[in-house]
């Protein structure tokens, strides 16, 4: 059997323990039958594109999520390997770290808001958390009408489905770590 079948048995097989699914139940959502699922999670079968929709579609997945490889149990990122995104002339530095992954519902930004520096974020759709852990620096976090200080070490965590600001008002650069998770 060639590698990518391998790929989809194991992780139809995952995500349903995962979930604490039977072959019943995961038949029952998806519309392919049990004895279809057992057979491709035991690599016996080679499942057409539909069906693999169907299955994805029934456990709200992406397409790419069946088939995708093992990935690696450790990863280091290593900064100087990640391009920044860029604001106010370099003033406002966001280093996209771990991107959005569907299965674990969020992402995680490194952040840095040079002296002066103030960044507006839109709100974010309801439901929407951010975490920031402030690393150094001080940074004040406008939301609504109220503003927190959040020295270095400190972190905050609030709704962000409304507008919000980051500013450094202080003499050295703000360094921060950033989580944005997303309800399912």
């Amino acid at each position: 059997m060639d590698q990518i079948n391998k790929n989809i048995g194991k992780n139809i097989n995952r995500i349903r323990k995962e979930r604490n699914l039977s072959l019943d139940k995961t038949s029952e959502i998806t519309g392919v039958s049990k004895t279809m699922l057992g057979q491709i999670e035991r690599g016996e079968s080679n499942p057409t594109v539909t069906t693999l929709w169907k299955i994805a579609n029934g456990l709200r997945l992406s397409f790419t999520s069946l088939i995708s490889g093992d990935r690696p149990s450790v990863t280091v990122i290593k900064k100087n390997s990640l391009k920044p995104v860029v604001e106010n002339d370099g003033q406002y530095q966001v280093y996209p770290v771990f991107p959005f992954n569907a299965e674990k519902q969020f992402e995680v930004f490194s952040i840095i808001l040079q002296s002066g520096c103030e960044h507006k974020s839109e709100a974010h759709n309801v439901g929407v958390e951010e975490y920031i852990f402030v690393n150094e620096g001080k940074v004040e976090v406008v939301i609504g009408e109220e503003v927190y200080v959040v020295d270095s070490e400190d972190s905050i965590t609030f709704q962000a489905d409304r507008p919000h600001i980051y500013r450094n008002n202080g003499n050295s650069p703000v360094k921060c770590i950033v989580l944005i998770h997303y309800p399912n």
